[in-house]
């Protein structure tokens, strides 16, 4: 029997791929010269050796299959394209609700939200702190009523929400938790994903507000809380794309990436946690970068090197808690503010890339980024990007069109191999707080971004329109503003909310979170609790500062 004829035997048996039959786009996939797609490209026949043909099971995997470097599921894109999300907030929440429904218009088929520098690291609008950062990068979101306006006329249980939040992440899912009661819709109905991926922030991002060893704490009892509470909903997405932005390689991103994700798993683990439960519900975040190759080559990497670190190290055998699913966002670190429209161009190899890498969601960057919020004509090419890839360019007919590249294959190995390598010597150094403490991980992704920088300014690395390629006198593209308004509108609402509730109820439901974040209970159920007494983002954080501390570098 062929490859070919046992991955129809497999697929026809798999339940998944029978129920991802019933929504197939069409019935026969074909080129423009009638060239027959085939559900999935294998060697063919007498290609492969006996035991060649179960080496490749064992290395590649059908799509769906054990060690999943053909992709997560058996049909891939021939059943349902990868969510369609563009990533948006800014000014209050109400310009905000209004981006939302254009982009939902649009054919978005899941939000993914911004939130502002004083949303990130645990201050209100209103506090001293927040002066000129409201709503600058995002949308502020100090309360329950910020929340509300934010999803007015948006029903959370027929939207899949993605929020890019991390040190006040237990925050916004309270405020998230408590907009579905108001809706009416039960937790088991919410689907999306909590960012909630504090070890990154040390090594890349710098958006942190407690130190290292708290900050897991947090993250953990977020992911305890989500298993049984509200199991449909990604607790983490354990992030690569801040790695890499910071100036990683794509080895880099692999490496500390899934060594953040392992330590995440061992704490779980740690608390009682099913591996084979939680770890369904793990999802990552990788970066769409510039080299289309490597960058198919990373995404096939760390879904293989990931089933086999959770079979290996946790003894995982669910398949779907061995499975790396992941988003991407394509880099804005690569994005130009000189001849801003190469940047569409930049931005659909990406997009291409993460498609053929086997993407489960993607985020399109708008041209105009490298100078300001996108406006909704750029964001408009940007999510057309996505469809076009999806209905015109064929590369969604058929599972890991790339595979069998000897040049694709050959990057794959060698990313995995270094990879391992560098995930041996986070080890060495006891796992992922100790390499963070230590400085090893941010140490190695500053040498390379030196490097890469330094072959920038020595011409050695084009960067088309900044170092070769320049044009003079090019007009600016109409940009994006913030409505000035916008601050005091979002100042009122605060000063509204907190005049409007029981201070006693809001000190004494404080006071609770202070002393059980004192202990090792989980946190999840006393922040709710405080927000359902009108505590506000700040306040919330603000106690848990007082028994944590803040993490100084340095």
């Amino acid at each position: 029997m062929s490859l070919q004829e046992d991955y129809i035997r497999w697929l026809e048996g798999s339940r998944a791929a029978l129920v991802a039959k019933v929504a197939e786009r069409r019935e026969k996939f074909e080129t423009s010269s009638g060239c027959e797609v085939p559900p999935l490209a294998v060697p063919a026949p007498g290609q492969l050796s006996d035991a060649g043909e179960a080496g490749y099971r064992e290395q590649q995997g059908f799509p769906g299959e054990y060690p999943f470097t053909r992709g997560v599921y058996p049909n891939m894109y021939r059943g349902r394209f990868w969510t369609m999300r563009q990533y948006a907030g800014f000014a209050d929440a109400d310009e905000s609700n209004r981006r939302y429904r254009y982009l939902l218009n649009q054919g978005v088929t899941g939000l993914s939200i911004a939130f502002d520098l004083p949303t990130q690291i645990g201050y209100d609008s209103d506090h001293e702190m927040a002066a000129g950062e409201v709503g600058k990068v995002g949308v502020p979101v100090s309360s329950s009523a910020d929340m509300a306006v934010l999803f007015d006329g948006i029903p959370l249980d027929q939207v899949s929400t993605s929020m890019t939040i991390n040190s006040s992440a237990a925050c916004l899912l309270a405020f998230y938790l408590i907009e579905a009661d108001k809706q009416n819709v039960p937790w088991t109905k919410l689907r999306g994903t909590l960012q909630n991926d504090l070890l990154k922030e040390f090594v890349a991002r710098g958006t942190y507000i407690y130190p290292p060893r708290p900050s897991l704490r947090i993250t953990t009892d977020i992911i305890e809380f989500c298993a049984k509470e509200v199991p449909h909903f990604n607790a983490i997405s354990i992030s690569g794309y801040h790695i890499r932005e910071a100036g990683s390689t794509a080895a880099q991103e692999i490496a500390f990436t899934l060594s953040n994700g392992l330590c995440y798993v061992e704490q779980a683990v740690r608390r009682g946690l099913d591996v084979n439960d939680f770890g369904k519900n793990l999802s990552f975040f990788f970066n769409g970068h510039n080299n289309l190759l490597e960058e198919v080559a990373k995404f096939r990497a760390a879904r293989r090197l990931w089933a086999r670190l959770m079979r290996e190290r946790f003894k995982a055998t669910d398949d779907k808690a061995l499975m790396l699913r992941f988003h991407t966002q394509t880099a804005g670190s690569m994005l130009t503010a000189q001849q801003p429209e190469n940047n569409i161009v930049r931005t659909a190899l990406q997009a291409l890339a993460a498609v053929l890498g086997g993407t489960q969601s993607l985020h399109t960057n708008s041209f105009d980024e490298a100078l300001a919020l996108p406006t909704e004509k750029s964001v408009n090419i940007a999510l057309r990007t996505q469809q076009i890839i999806a209905h015109e360019s064929g590369v969604a007919d058929t599972p890991d069109p790339l595979a069998g590249s000897y040049l694709v294959e050959q990057l794959t190995d060698e990313l995995e191999a270094k990879a391992l390598e560098l995930i041996r010597k986070v080890d060495d150094r006891g796992g992922s707080v100790g390499a963070i403490e230590q400085k090893f991980m941010q140490g190695e992704i500053g040498r390379a971004a030196l490097q890469y920088q330094r072959a920038v300014e020595r011409g050695e690395q084009v960067v088309v329109g900044v170092n070769r390629f320049q044009d003079s006198g090019e007009a600016e593209p109409q940009l994006q503003g913030i409505d000035p308004s916008a601050t005091k509108r979002q100042l009122k609402r605060l000063a509204e909310f907190k005049s409007g509730r029981n201070d006693a109820e809001v000190d004494k439901s404080l006071r609770e979170l202070q002393q059980v974040a004192r202990t090792d209970a989980n946190l999840m159920p006393k922040i709710l609790a405080a927000m359902r007494s009108k505590a506000t983002l700040g306040e919330v954080c603000d106690t848990m500062r007082g028994v944590f501390g803040e993490y100084r570098d340095g």
